[in-house]
């Protein structure tokens, strides 16, 4: 939740908990933070030389944290303002990250000076000699093609990146937590780059691959098949990548895009061939079910349909290959998912803090069973805070993308599989609004009740699994 927070509102977030099982409860979170590149200041409670000799609950807190944090300290030093300047500085450097504060009842009571000014940091401009050499790439391209990432989704970067693809007229893709930035509805937006094979087609047809805000921690770790030259645009140089780019320029992602503003040619791209990569990429990947339920994609376009202008979240799992294709999205964070952990357990905490953040659009969150399962008694703080969530469960009784890949491998499917829950049931029994539903009228008539209602809603959707192994194929070749 204050990862998510952290990325809404463009700043960092705070997470405070207790000591011991506290600080371990809360690792997936931070380890997301740092993965998919969240700013976020934890803070746990902490054991003083008084307690020397206690062993309940007690582990080395900063020796557990060290490995998914950009920093840890005790606050223990001379300079509090400067040491706590410091960690907020660094969380929010790119890549950005969480940071550990481990805090002692004695280092919580130390007062500090309140005189103390935060430092602004002014953005260095790029360098004019790269901005020309990338201006020159860029006109020597007859195809070129735009990969946009989440670097890019600070403020004012998505009406850069479109205006240049608009003044080029070439394709753009986006990654996963990128979807938004350039909006869905641009003629030019083919659909998602994952470095899977959806998307090879177009990709392979360029002379030029622009990379605007691009991190390489989001791809699924395919070998990179692209033979055209690579432009990088991005916020710092990454030293583990999937490509080494002919020109990479470094800096703020918003500073480099206004400098590359206007002048540019028109490439040789017509409306026709992007459109043609588009329809394809979402034909390829169309489910086709056999059994018994809806299927995830009518799942999905159905809530699009009666949730109009509303944000999503969507967990990890099969379920979420048609909510990032099927889900609109116009602006940075419309839609959000954890991509670079790609972690369960994400889309319901995340879609309160969204609610929350944000309460003048409805979120809905897309999940599976098992990852509700994960994080159930979140439900409880979305009735107690009254979020404007509703909750859409994919409902199999099974881990489907693990049973997947399982049988890929010609291995019996083991451990994936549980009878269904009533989850409308335990919705209930937290306080929130619950729906089952096992037909496509049922679902519609629940998602137009939930979205009428002013609390949380969920709705238990009965459905078929049997079409994920061919889409998932089709996807990622």
């Amino acid at each position: 939740m204050a990862a998510t927070a952290a990325d809404l509102s463009n700043s960092i977030g705070i997470v405070i908990t207790t000591l011991g099982p506290g600080t371990a409860s809360v690792v997936n979170g931070v380890a997301y933070a740092r993965v998919d590149r969240a700013p976020l200041l934890v803070i746990t409670d902490g054991w003083n030389a008084k307690q020397a000799h206690d062993s309940q609950q007690r582990y080395d807190q900063k020796a557990l944290m060290a490995p998914i944090t950009k920093a840890q300290t005790r606050l223990e030093g001379d300079d509090l303002p400067q040491e706590v300047e410091r960690l907020i500085q660094l969380a929010r450097a790119m890549p950005q990250g969480p940071v550990y504060i481990e805090l002692t009842g004695e280092a919580a009571k130390r007062v500090v000076d309140d005189t103390f000014v935060s430092t602004k940091y002014a953005m260095t401009p790029p360098d004019a000699k790269a901005i020309a050499s990338a201006r020159e790439m860029i006109a020597a391209a007859r195809k070129p093609v735009i990969i946009v990432g989440l670097e890019a989704r600070g403020p004012g970067v998505g009406a850069d990146i479109a205006a240049l693809v608009e003044g080029l007229g070439c394709p753009v893709l986006s990654t996963y937590k990128a979807k938004g930035v350039v909006p869905d509805t641009l003629p030019q937006w083919v659909g998602l780059f994952t470095g899977a094979a959806a998307e090879r087609d177009c990709v392979s047809a360029a002379d030029l691959i622009i990379f605007v805000g691009f991190d390489p921690v989001e791809l699924i770790g395919r070998p990179w098949v692209y033979t055209a030259p690579v432009l990088d645009l991005s916020a710092v140089q990454h030293p583990v990548h999937y490509v080494t780019p002919a020109l990479g320029i470094y800096n703020d992602v918003a500073s480099t895009m206004a400098a590359l503003r206007g002048g540019h040619k028109r490439s040789l791209w017509t409306p026709e061939q992007i459109a043609g990569y588009r329809d394809a990429m979402r034909t390829r990947i169309v489910y086709q079910g056999e059994g018994a339920g809806l299927t995830p994609d009518a799942v999905v376009a159905t809530a699009v349909k009666a949730a109009q202008g509303a944000r999503a979240t969507v967990d990890a799992g099969a379920h979420m290959i048609s909510s990032m294709a099927l889900w609109p999205a116009r602006g940075a964070n419309d839609i959000q998912i954890s991509n670079g952990l790609s972690t369960m357990a994400f889309s319901l905490p995340a879609a309160i803090a969204t609610a929350l953040t944000d309460p003048s659009r409805a979120v809905l969150a897309f999940t599976g069973d098992g990852g509700l399962m994960m994080c159930a008694g979140e439900l409880a703080t979305a009735a107690q805070h009254g979020a404007r969530i509703c909750v859409v469960v994919f409902n199999d009784g099974a881990l489907s993308l693990i049973s997947l890949k399982q049988r890929s491998r010609q291995l019996p499917t083991e451990g994936v599989e549980w009878p269904k829950a009533d989850f409308a049931a335990v919705a209930e029994g937290f306080g929130v609004k619950g729906f089952r539903a096992r037909t496509a009228a049922e679902y519609e008539k629940a998602l137009q009740a939930a979205l009428a209602h002013k609390g949380p809603t969920l709705i238990d959707v009965d459905v078929d699994p049997s079409g994920y192994l061919a889409q998932i194929t089709a996807l990622r070749g």
